[in-house]
C-alpha cells in the first residue's frame, strides 16, 4: 500500500467475493489492493472516504448506438459518453450501424476511431458489422480489434446495413467461427414480421401485434441451429420474448455456445402502461406485457439471461412521431439504466450485487474485457459511487444525451450516482464533468 496514489474507502464495497467494508488502493490507474476498512492510509496517498455510499465497479455497456459520424444530430461521442458517465457507466462498446459510414471495413473503423478519440469521456470500444457482401472484411476487422460482429436477421431500419438471410448468416458465421470470434445478432424473423398485421397509427397494441413473439422465437431457433452446426459463439441481442427461453436453456444444455442479453426497458416498462402515440416507448423487438416481464426476471435470476445492456438508440425528436409504424424505433436510456434496473430489482428482492453482475461483470466477460467489471487487484480503477436508497424523478432537461426524449420521463427511481471514476480519476461528481479522459479500447489490447 505504500505506493498507493489514491485510496477509496466505503462501508459498502461490492467485490467478487461480496459486499463488505473496505479500503481500495489505486496506483497508475489500476486497483492494487482491496484491504480491510481500517487499513492505514499512507501520508502520500489521497483519501476519498465515501462513507456509507456504495462503491461499485464502473458499469460496462456493450450495446450503445452512438451514431457518430454521419448522424451526429441523433447522438455523438461527446454527449453519449457524458450521459454514460453520469449514470455510472465507465465503458461502452459502440454498435456498427446508424453511423455513416457503418463499421463494416477497417477503413470505416478507423474513421469512427478518429471521430471518437478526443470526445470520449469514458472508455470506448467498437463492434464490427456483418453484411451480406462483407465476409472478406470480417477477419481484417477482427485483427484490427473489434470485439465481435453484429448482424440483423430482419431489416435494420437503415438502408446501409442490410440484413442476412439464412445462407448469408451461415457464410458469415462460418468465417467468424474460423477465428473463434463472436457473432451478436438482432434475432427477428422477417417472414413472421411480414405476415403479422401492419396497421400503423398511434395504438401501441397494434404496434405490439406487428412484432410478434414468434418472430423472435423462430429467429433464435435458426441462430441456435447454425451455431450448433458450426460450433460458433453467438449472442442474442435485446431479448424481449420470454417464449424463447426454453430454446436457449436446451441449447446450453447441449453445449451450444450461446449467450443472451436483455435491456432495462424490457425489465422496467410494460406494454400495458404505454400510452397511445407515445413512440418514445417504441423499440424493436418491442416492450411486451407484464407477465412476459416476470419471466425475463426469472431468467436473469437463474442465469439463462446473462446480462443487461441499454441498447441506447436515440434519434432527433421529430422522428419520434405519434405513428408507431413510421416513428424511429429506439429507447434512449444510458444515464438512467442503473437506477431503472436497481429500482425494479430491489422491488423484486434482488441485490445490488446482482445488478453489478448483470451490468458490469458479465458484460465485461462477454466482450473479453479482463481489466473491467470488478473491484479487485489488477483491474482498472473504474468506479461508480451510488446512494442506493436515495430517489430522484427523471427530468428530461437533466439528461446528457443529445436529444432528451426518454421513456423514463417522470418516473421516480432509486439510486443516485454521486460520482464516477475512470482509471482512478473522478470524471463526474454532482453533475460536474471533467474534460474527456476516455481511451479507445481494442480486443487485442
Amino acid at each position: 500500500m505504500s505506493d498507493a496514489e489514491l485510496v477509496l474507502r466505503s462501508t459498502r464495497v461490492i467485490t467478487p467475493e461480496g459486499t463488505r467494508a473496505a479500503t481500495v488502493t489505486v496506483s497508475g490507474g489500476k486497483i492494487t489492493a482491496v484491504l480491510p476498512y481500517d487499513a492505514e492510509v499512507p501520508p502520500t496517498a489521497r483519501l476519498e472516504d465515501v462513507g456509507d455510499h456504495v462503491l461499485l465497479p464502473g458499469l460496462v455497456d456493450t450495446h450503445v448506438h452512438v451514431n457518430d459520424p454521419g448522424r451526429t444530430e441523433w447522438e455523438g461521442f461527446w454527449t453519449a459518453t457524458r450521459a454514460a458517465a453520469a449514470g455510472g457507466i465507465t465503458t461502452l462498446i459502440d454498435m456498427p450501424l446508424n453511423s455513416l459510414p457503418p463499421t463494416t471495413t477497417v477503413e470505416h473503423l478507423r474513421i469512427k476511431q478518429d471521430v471518437a478519440r478526443d470526445k470520449a469521456h469514458i472508455d470506448v470500444g467498437f463492434w464490427g458489422g456483418a453484411l451480406p457482401d462483407n465476409v472478406k472484411d470480417l477477419r481484417p476487422l477482427h485483427d484490427a480489434g473489434v470485439f465481435g460482429f453484429k448482424a440483423f436477421l430482419s431489416p435494420s431500419g437503415v438502408d446501409e446495413f442490410p440484413h442476412l438471410d439464412q445462407d448469408r448468416l451461415a457464410q458469415s458465421m462460418a468465417e467468424i467461427a474460423g477465428f473463434d470470434g463472436l457473432l451478436i445478432v438482432h434475432a427477428e424473423d422477417p417472414h413472421h414480421l411480414a405476415a403479422a398485421p401492419q396497421h400503423g397509427g398511434p395504438k401501441y397494441a397494434d404496434f405490439l401485434a406487428s412484432r410478434p413473439r414468434d418472430a423472435e422465437d423462430t429467429a433464435i431457433a435458426h441462430l441456435i441451429a447454425q451455431a450448433r452446426r458450426l460450433n460458433a459463439r453467438v449472442h442474442v441481442l435485446h431479448l424481449s420474448s420470454a417464449d424463447a427461453l426454453p430454446l436457449i436453456r436446451a441449447a446450453r444444455a447441449e453445449g451450444v455456445r450461446v449467450t443472451v442479453e436483455t435491456c432495462p426497458h424490457y425489465l422496467t416498462l410494460t406494454a400495458e402502461e404505454v400510452p397511445d402515440g407515445a413512440s418514445e416507448f417504441k423499440c424493436c423487438p418491442p416492450i411486451r406485457e407484464s407477465a412476459n416481464q416476470d419471466l425475463l426476471w426469472q431468467a436473469l435470476a437463474d442465469g439463462t439471461i446473462d446480462c443487461v445492456v441499454t441498447d441506447h438508440s436515440p434519434s432527433t425528436a421529430d422522428l419520434k412521431t405519434d405513428d408507431f409504424a413510421t416513428a424511429w424505433g429506439g429507447i434512449a436510456g444510458l444515464q438512467v439504466s442503473l437506477p431503472a434496473v436497481w429500482t425494479e430489482a430491489r422491488r423484486r428482492g434482488h441485490t445490488l450485487e446482482d445488478v453489478v453482475r448483470w451490468m458490469s461483470a458479465r458484460t465485461a466477460d462477454l466482450a473479453g474485457l479482463t481489466r473491467k467489471g470488478a473491484i479487485e487487484a489488477g483491474r482498472d480503477a473504474d468506479f461508480a459511487v451510488l446512494a442506493p436508497d436515495e430517489t430522484f424523478t427523471v427530468d428530461p432537461a437533466g439528461l446528457q444525451h443529445r436529444n432528451r426524449v426518454t421513456a423514463y420521463a417522470g418516473r421516480t427511481l432509486y439510486g443516485v450516482v454521486k460520482s464516477t471514476w475512470l482509471r482512478g480519476e473522478r470524471i463526474v461528481a454532482d453533475g460536474e464533468f471533467t474534460e474527456p479522459k476516455g481511451t479507445l479500447l481494442s480486443r487485442t489490447r
